[in-house]
């Protein structure tokens, strides 16, 4: 934070695709927010991804990192492009745009990724699950380990008795599942009291110690019950009965797919936000979905899950808790009457909007 407390540094990365959209309307909305509950917010524009490979030849560069680390929070556009046209995918994998991303979320110690999966009443048409599994209610968060595991293990290919042999290496400390469960356990607190640890433990030895660990965390939160689940039956329980889960905690591929599975069960990945959170308060917001690159510029993304983003960051790295929560009140009351495409139903009492009327609306509404 600056030296007026109410005032705040936020890095704003723009991205590819559609992000420069999704990002100008999630700043309308901040803007609008931060007049209304009288605080300040000073933006820095920062470079990752395919913008910063045509401007510095590298998806990431030290002066972006360095320049984030002074901000009180990121928020950020999507990352990428198309992978069969763009030029970025003809370059080596380490400088491509997600390996910006990757780097940055090492350079700043982001260790955990929260994303909120939640199904508006007024969206169960939207859901693609059966009537009566939406109305049993769908809300819940998985909190996944972000620096670990097999992303960021030893990869290599080699050539063993004359045949091309590829190895991944998963491996997991102590000290990084304890930081994320803590988290998760701190997270769960504050909601149903209730967290599913999401494991191969009949397989994989680091399972077998998230589970140590998790349980041994466990004691510090008698009032927060957990179980256990395979990550196989977790997968079909997220279809079959979602409104069994409150807090979701798991390790880095587990998550990274699991997560994309909830945001569909919700309607619309485009409402999905999701903060990538370092120790203390500071973090990096970005809505879960990807660039869209074939719509871009055409004004038909849907800018909520980066609106719902910078509410996050309002609320876990800016302390501003009552502008959080009005955001995301304005975002319920906007979707009672009017949908971006990807929402769109035949219903003639919803209106159909683009990315900027989104945006206006949602500001309006505050």
């Amino acid at each position: 934070m600056c030296a007026d407390k109410r005032t705040y540094r936020v890095g704003v990365i723009p991205g590819d695709g559609i992000g420069p959209e999704i990002i100008r309307e999630a700043v309308r909305v901040l803007d609008r927010a931060a007049e209304k509950f009288g605080f300040k917010l000073d933006y820095i524009y920062l470079y990752l991804g395919g913008s910063s490979i045509d401007r510095f030849g590298v998806p990431l560069t030290d002066e972006t990192v360095e320049q984030a680390k002074q901000c009180d929070a990121v928020l950020m556009g999507s990352i990428g492009g198309d992978p069969v046209t763009s030029p970025w995918y003809r370059l080596e994998p380490s400088l491509r745009p997600e390996a910006g991303l990757l780097s940055i979320r090492k350079a700043l110690g982001l260790f955990a990724n929260l994303r909120f999966s939640k199904l508006y009443d007024d969206l169960i048409d939207s859901c693609p699950l059966k009537e009566s599994i939406a109305r049993e209610g769908i809300d819940f968060v998985i909190l996944r380990e972000l620096t670990g595991g097999l992303y960021f293990g030893e990869h290599k290919t080699e050539t063993v008795d004359g045949e091309e042999v590829a190895t991944d290496v998963l491996s997991y400390s102590d000290h990084e599942i304890r930081r994320i469960a803590v988290k998760a356990f701190d997270t769960a607190s504050l909601r149903g009291r209730k967290l599913t640890l999401v494991d191969k433990a009949n397989v994989l030895d680091s399972s077998r110690l998230w589970r140590k660990v998790v349980q041994d965390v466990a004691k510090d939160y008698p009032e927060v019950s957990v179980d256990y689940m395979y990550v196989d039956n977790a997968s079909m329980q997220l279809v079959r009965k979602p409104s069994r889960f409150d807090v979701i905690l798991t390790e880095n591929m587990f998550g990274d797919i699991l997560s994309d599975e909830a945001s569909m069960v919700t309607g619309s990945i485009g409402l999905q936000p999701s903060a990538s959170l370092a120790e203390g308060s500071f973090g990096l917001y970005e809505p879960s979905h990807g660039s869209a690159p074939d719509i871009a510029g055409k004004d038909l993304a849907n800018p909520l899950a980066t609106i719902l983003s910078a509410a996050m960051m309002l609320r876990y790295s800016l302390g501003e808790e009552e502008a959080a929560c009005a955001i995301e009140q304005a975002v319920e009351t906007v979707l009672k009457r009017y949908r971006t495409q990807d929402l769109a139903t035949d219903d003639t009492e919803i209106g159909k909007v683009g990315c900027t009327r989104m945006g206006e609306l949602v500001a309006e509404t505050l």
